[in-house]
């Protein structure tokens, strides 16, 4: 008997989960470590226990439920998370973690066995919504982050550290980690492609490199109507001109460069006074490594020297530095072998967003599926993926598990 996915049981608990910090209009808000995350993961750990898997929970606060194989080594991980930013949608993350608790069902209704154990895991804080940097849980799970530093850090909004955090909420755990033999991760593509070109899978080929910086200006604030332009030291025309070459650096070098200022901020924020402080953070992302590295240091320069020539101050602090990944040529192949067997178009293509499963990439075989996003849109909470693309990922994930893991009836 061949494992089937199961639309019905699939999409009631994507909108199980939905409906914890559910925002009005769609979309849901459960940042990470926060009241909604909490109740977020005591429903998972719920759903993880009804399928009969063992669930463990490490120092920083990952959840993974493991299902038994018939010999005792290590497990093919499906991985995700569940955390989201303050206007996420329903699919980020959260339809990895779902899809890996119903490849699970699928395989236990099939009365199907398997050579290896089966592991689904939920990392914590992969988006970095309130503590950076992102993908933090998987990072410290595979030694690229270290804990300490990590259980340490404070919330960007100025309140508790994740150790604190963690300690609130009842999951700061003990279990060491699992060594899986490989990783899998659905997700969808959160951006236009697949869906213009009408391709129904995406076989992920890597991951591209994120650099995110945060730059504090001091100048001096003044009255607006009286200081001359020439005499001022504006911390907030400094920040202009820091978000305005990052603009430019992205537009001169081309695709596949991208930058974003996500933060943008004044002090003290009153109409008619020269600002004497300014924070912003600027996200630059490309596929080269050497490239990312070229622009973050170009940017850096061109930074000091705007300060400089406005009589200001300027101050940088990295919060993320994640370099360009490959994943596995022979995985991602199995990916495109299990979509065309199912008869779904499929197209190799890299992330232009940061996941887990980068951190996975250099210490075992790992890789992705996408499947299409309505017009594009993720951190939004119009994000939208079709019950049939979402199907049809899960059963590309289920038989590339069969086939992992080695199942047998």
């Amino acid at each position: 008997m061949k494992a089937e996915i199961s639309p019905g049981r699939l999409m009631a608990r994507i909108a199980a989960l939905g409906r914890i910090g559910a925002l009005e209009g769609g979309g849901v808000c459960r940042l990470a470590l926060s009241d909604a995350d909490k109740a977020g993961r005591d429903w998972l750990v719920a759903e993880m226990e009804a399928l009969g898997l063992t669930v463990f929970i490490d120092a920083i606060g990952n959840i993974w439920g493991l299902r038994a194989g018939r010999g005792a080594g290590a497990p093919v991980m499906i991985g995700s998370h569940i955390d989201t930013v303050a206007t996420g949608g329903l699919y980020d993350g959260a339809l990895g973690v779902l899809a890996g608790l119903e490849v699970v069902a699928a395989l236990d209704g099939a009365g199907i066995e398997t050579a290896m154990p089966i592991a689904v895991a939920a990392f914590t804080n992969e988006e970095g919504a309130r503590f950076a940097p992102d993908m933090m849980g998987s990072g410290v799970y595979q030694g690229a982050l270290d804990l300490d530093a990590m259980l340490a850090t404070r919330a960007t909004d100025g309140g508790g550290v994740v150790g604190e955090a963690l300690d609130r909420i009842g999951y700061r755990g003990t279990d060491a980690p699992i060594t899986p033999a490989a990783y899998l991760e659905l997700h969808i593509e959160q951006g236009p492609v697949l869906e213009q070109e009408g391709t129904r899978i995406g076989a992920v080929t890597g991951v591209q490199g994120i650099h995110w910086t945060e730059f504090t200006v001091h100048g001096q604030s003044n009255h607006a109507g009286t200081t001359p332009m020439a005499l001022r030291r504006d911390a907030g025309q400094v920040a202009m001109r820091i978000a305005l070459a990052a603009d430019r650096i992205a537009a001169e070098l081309g695709p596949p460069q991208v930058a974003t200022v996500g933060v943008f901020e004044l002090s003290p924020g009153l109409i008619n006074v020269v600002p004497e402080q300014a924070r912003l953070t600027v996200d630059l992302r490309n596929t080269d490594g050497a490239a990312l590295d070229a622009a973050t240091a170009r940017l850096l320069a061109e930074a000091g020297a705007a300060a400089e020539a406005a009589g200001c101050t300027v101050e940088h602090r990295a919060l993320a530095r994640f370099a360009p990944v490959v994943f596995d040529e022979a995985l991602v192949g199995k990916v495109a072998q299990a979509a065309a067997a199912r008869q779904l178009s499929v197209k190799r293509m890299p992330s232009g967003a940061g996941h887990d499963a980068q951190m996975f990439a250099p210490d075992c075989p790992t890789a992705m599926i996408f499947i299409p996003s309505e017009k594009g849109l993720s951190h939004n909470i119009k994000e939208h993926s079709d019950k049939r693309d979402i199907v049809a990922g899960a059963q590309v994930l289920l038989d590339l598990v069969c086939d992992l893991a080695g199942a047998k009836t």
